[in-house]
């Protein structure tokens, strides 16, 4: 993981974090868990989830998912699709972290636990931004920053969300502040994690010895038979369906340019995008370093970069953060909270061009280079105007494909039925290829809820409507197909290809163990290596967890380096796709100067880890216990 992650992560040690829909405010940020919750009454469809009857409506849902959309696309620099962070199921981690904010309310309320107004104002009167030289700004100012929010907020809405955040404070402490380190295991953490090696080693490829690999097609029989469960065809069938679709119905519906006007005005957050910059910096790793010594080298590259050297050399040249230091330094563009908060706090405070000073955060010192600035600013409407017209008339369209299906309902009983709605409607029915339950279907592509439940039926009965991404579908399963063990030809292009890499990998297994005993008795790993050109790789000193060349990182291996003193060379050892013999050429200690240095940060750092383990593990049980029901037909219209 490069820095750049490392300082985003090491923002968020609570998954339970009380960080998921944000508020800007002049100067400073404040957890919103206003209108999360709905009142009793509130129609279905506008809701997504309930917790022990504490709702999260579509809006809210919404509002999040697009607030979550525009950060992780500002983190990458725009370089994000939204369909692709979809299908890495962004959606619903987005739900589920909804469900548990509201989860641990509930269970704060079980306990008993209180949140008085003195409190409440207490901690109102303490936010940074609601300060001026360290005096709260008075009541005025302050409600009319909430007016100036988009959308506004009401004093009672905003303390509201303060309630919450400090109820959810509460409850973690009650939870976990018993929770202690001790000395011996906050040394042990440090030597995991500073103690370093350096290595030589070569790898034994099975790509390397393809070409000498035969099988027959008994062997190709035998290894079918062997594992017969990973060549199953599975069950599988064929149907007829009548897809009622949103698209052909758009014609039916309209949009008016004042609905779309007021659903921009409602919906501002999602067209708005933070004040952002782009830097660069240079890190002097604290981690197990002497402090004064990293303090002086940090102090000449500072004044190297402010006497005009060139900052993205000095970066590639000086920077332990690998990740950025081979683009020069380069960080892209990224917002208020996704940085730790001193580097952040430095970082908006240059203006483009300008070089700070040294920044301390627990990384290390940074040198930070600010390289451009983009104001916070909302897309016009005009921009989004055919957007949001499209999207109205899209939601339209599927709510009257719904309204149409469920008439429908009433007159589909039997498959002749489905043929003659098709007629009378001018709609088609179509014949599905045979497919699996996890497989597409031709004409509706991945739609899980009709391939189940064509599972459920028999030939003959009819189903529906069933929801999907872009209707409702009216089904009657015509062919089904049982699982069998295929013959070796109907598989024999995948057994061969899988037989023929196991051979492979033996052989390199087989050639590695031969030419083992021959490094291990070397005097020079390197020299002998080369002699039997075996194309040796040496890394620099390296912590658990670096990535290891050719092989790339892998825990194991990890394991038994860090175990070996300097000079001993390792019996072959094997990952997945590789045989490996390492040989550690020197080791570097831990010192106790280095952990005298660190031991407070990270025993404070060990302590929130394993608060955090042990609060989720107890709000996993509690939810467990709580009725928690989730409407998958208002999560997938929320996001349309």
């Amino acid at each position: 993981m490069t820095m750049l992650g490392r300082m985003r992560d090491h923002k968020n040690w609570l998954k339970w974090s009380l960080a998921i829909i944000i508020v800007a405010f002049v100067g400073f940020y404040a957890q919103d868990f206003s209108n999360t919750t709905t009142t009793p009454g509130a129609a279905p469809n506008d809701i997504v989830a309930q917790i022990e009857g504490r709702a999260i409506t579509t809006e809210n849902f919404r509002r999040v998912y697009y607030q979550q959309i525009q950060s992780y696309q500002a983190a990458s620099g725009g370089n994000i699709d939204e369909q692709v962070l979809r299908q890495l199921g962004i959606d619903r981690q987005i739900l589920e972290q909804m469900i548990d904010e509201q989860a641990a309310l509930v269970e704060a309320s079980r306990l008993n636990l209180t949140v008085n107004d003195i409190e409440i104002r207490e901690r109102v009167t303490s936010l940074p931004g609601l300060q001026e030289d360290g005096v709260f700004i008075g009541e005025a100012r302050y409600r009319e920053l909430l007016r100036s929010q988009i959308p506004p907020l009401t004093t009672p809405q905003f303390e509201e969300s303060i309630r919450d955040s400090l109820l959810l404070e509460k409850l973690e402490g009650v939870l976990t502040r018993w929770i202690d380190i001790s000395e011996d295991e906050v040394r042990e953490e440090y030597r995991f994690r500073t103690e370093k090696i350096k290595l030589d080693m070569v790898t034994f490829s099975p790509d390397d010895y393809k070409t000498e690999v035969t099988v027959t097609d008994a062997e190709l029989a035998e290894h079918l038979t062997d594992n017969a469960a990973t060549y199953e065809i599975p069950d599988k069938r064929k149907i007829r369906f009548l897809a009622i679709e949103a698209e052909s119905l758009r014609a039916e519906t309209n949009v008016t340019p004042q609905e779309v006007e007021t659903y921009y005005n409602t919906n501002l957050p999602q067209y708005s995008t933070p004040e952002q910059v782009r830097a660069s910096h240079i890190l002097f790793n604290s981690q197990g370093a002497d402090e004064v010594a990293l303090r002086e080298r940090a102090e000449s590259v500072l004044a190297e970069a402010r006497a005009g050297a060139d900052f993205a050399d000095l970066a590639e040249q000086y920077s332990d953060d690998a990740g950025s230091a081979s683009l020069g330094g380069d960080l892209n563009y990224f917002g208020r909270g996704q940085m730790v908060p001193a580097f952040e706090t430095a970082a908006f405070g240059l203006m483009p061009g300008e070089i700070s000073g040294l920044v301390q955060s627990d990384f290390g010192l940074h040198i930070i280079k600010v390289v451009d600035k983009q104001e916070a600013f909302n897309r016009p409407l005009d921009e989004v105007r055919d957007q949001i017209a499209d999207q109205l008339q899209w939601q339209r369209a599927l709510d009257r494909a719904n309204a149409v299906a469920t008439e429908l309902s009433n007159t589909i009983a039997g498959p002749d039925d489905l043929d003659r709605v098709a007629l009378e409607r001018a709609w088609e029915v179509k014949e599905s290829n045979f497919f699996a339950r996890n497989e597409p279907i031709e004409g509706l592509g991945m739609a899980p809820g009709v391939a189940s439940a064509a599972f459920e039926f028999t030939e003959g009965d009819v189903g529906g409507p069933l929801q999907t991404a872009s209707g409702q579908v009216f089904l009657t399963v015509i062919d089904q197909q049982d699982a069998y063990a295929p013959e070796l030809d109907e598989v024999r292009e995948d057994v061969t290809a899988d037989l023929t890499d196991i051979k492979a990998m033996d052989l390199a297994r087989t050639r590695a163990a031969e030419l083992a005993p021959r490094l291990q008795e070397a005097t020079n790993f390197v020299a002998t290596a080369n002699r039997l050109r075996l194309n040796p790789t040496a890394t620099e000193f390296i912590t658990r967890g670096a990535t290891l060349p050719e092989v790339g990182q892998n825990d194991a291996i990890d394991a038994i380096a860090f175990a070996m003193d300097a000079g001993m060379t390792s019996d072959v050892l094997s990952t997945d796709d590789l045989a490996v013999v390492i040989h550690v050429v020197d080791r570097e200690e831990i010192t106790e100067e280095g952990f005298t240095a660190a031991k407070e940060a990270l025993r404070t750092e060990l302590i929130a880890y394993q608060q955090n383990r042990f609060f989720n593990a107890y709000m996993r049980k509690a939810k467990d216990s709580m009725a928690i029901e989730i409407n998958q037909t208002s999560l997938a219209m929320a996001i349309i």
